[in-house]
């Protein structure tokens, strides 16, 4: 619990109207490119505007590059690259959610770098190469809370050819250098996906702290996160103009970019990874919160980690609570305060068959996560799982 390592470099403006000071800092080039979804968030919160009012102000130029999806593939991460490339930007501006933030690790790579993407990718089909040029310097500014992107240097990129869905990143060069957390950018998010990302945020975090690996920093910080995220998301999905809510679960959320440098997520996080691999249109948090609840009984029955549980559940709402079981309870307190208790695997084209395609999916491709559970969990336990949390 006393030995860490934590190294981040990035400089973070956080809070309400920070984006407004984007134009006052030292930005790392001259020519950016300006990386955003294909969708409409970035144009209806204001962000692209504000953006770009910043980056003329701060002299810098910019070239748009309006393809990244949910779920990015390493296709549009690699035509991303090749816009850099051919406009001679010297560094990216990511502009959006947990999408665009993860595909900004790898754009920034590939921008640089010969070959494909999946040259460098661990794990899978991937050939785990080294990099062989200095990545693109990356701003980022989050759109959502959810991912904690905005401050780390990984991003999970799929690969639709192999049904692969990967994390990539981990070298010191591609924590981004500037992020701003700008809650008043994330009012226009849907009341759907700001329970969904909310709760991406609180599971890296409840992970963090049923990972073996947990430390005294990361616990810490960890705890403070769920707290302020178990407190404010509901108020942030029943009105998204509720600034104080968003700015407390943006909280949440950029704070476990930290202490998931400081220690590693579980499983859980693998097996969501194979399911939209497999299912590409299944939101990441919307995944999660299908299986969140039979994964933390797995161990809770084990009893290999009661302690976190506790500690979790009392920060959660429940301030007496004497039992890992306790935590189940303030999970599914919340999950059904938000609306998110009755997601189904079969709305989004899963079968009951598909539990061990996934369980040895998740294994083969971020098998380290696996590494990190509290006590081990086999392929037809991890199925297992798949199977109780089907509906």
């Amino acid at each position: 619990m006393m030995h860490f390592d934590f190294y981040n470099p990035t400089h973070l403006l956080f809070g309400s109207g920070k984006l407004g000071e984007l134009g006052d800092q030292k930005l790392p080039g001259k020519k950016a490119l300006l990386l955003i979804s294909a969708g409409k968030s970035a144009k209806a919160s204001g962000a692209l505007e504000k953006t770009q009012a910043q980056l003329a102000r701060a002299g810098v130029e910019y070239v748009v590059c309006a393809n990244i999806r949910e779920n990015p593939a390493k296709e549009l991460v690699m035509e991303a690259a090749q816009v850099a490339r051919d406009n001679g930007c010297d560094f990216i501006v990511a502009l959006g959610g947990g999408a665009v933030l993860d595909s900004a690790v790898a754009v920034a790579a590939m921008a640089t770098n010969p070959g494909d993407l999946w040259d460098y990718v661990n794990g899978g089909t991937g050939k785990g190469k080294p990099l062989v040029n200095k990545p693109l310097p990356q701003v980022t500014i989050t759109l959502t809370a959810g991912t904690g992107s905005e401050i780390n240097n990984w991003g999970v990129i799929s690969n639709l050819e192999t049904h692969e869905k990967i994390g990539f990143g981990g070298t010191p060069e591609l924590v981004p250098v500037l992020a701003v957390v700008d809650p008043e950018l994330m009012r226009t998010v849907p009341a759907k996906y700001t329970a969904y990302q909310g709760f991406d945020a609180l599971f890296h975090n409840t992970e963090v702290m049923m990972s073996n690996g947990v430390n005294l920093l990361s616990e810490t910080l960890a705890l403070s996160a769920i707290a302020n995220i178990a407190q404010y998301l509901l108020r942030a999905v029943k009105d998204g103009n509720d600034l104080e809510a968003r700015e407390h679960v943006a909280y949440g959320s950029t704070i476990a970019g930290m202490t998931m440098q400081l220690t590693s997520t579980t499983a859980q996080h693998s097996m969501e990874h194979a399911m939209s691999a497999y299912h590409p249109s299944l939101p990441h948090g919307a995944g999660l919160i299908m299986i969140s609840v039979e994964f933390a009984r797995f161990f809770i029955e084990r009893h290999a980690c009661d302690a976190q549980f506790i500690k979790m559940a009392r920060v959660m709402g429940l301030p007496d609570a004497d039992k890992p079981e306790d935590f189940l309870t303030a999970l599914t307190q919340l999950q059904e305060a938000c609306g998110v208790a009755d997601l189904k695997m079969s709305d989004y084209g899963f079968a009951r068959d598909e539990a061990m395609t996934l369980a040895v999916n998740a294994r083969e491709t971020m098998g380290g996560l696996f590494l990190a559970n509290p006590c081990p969990l086999s392929d037809e336990a991890c199925a297992g799982i798949f199977e109780r949390a089907y509906r």
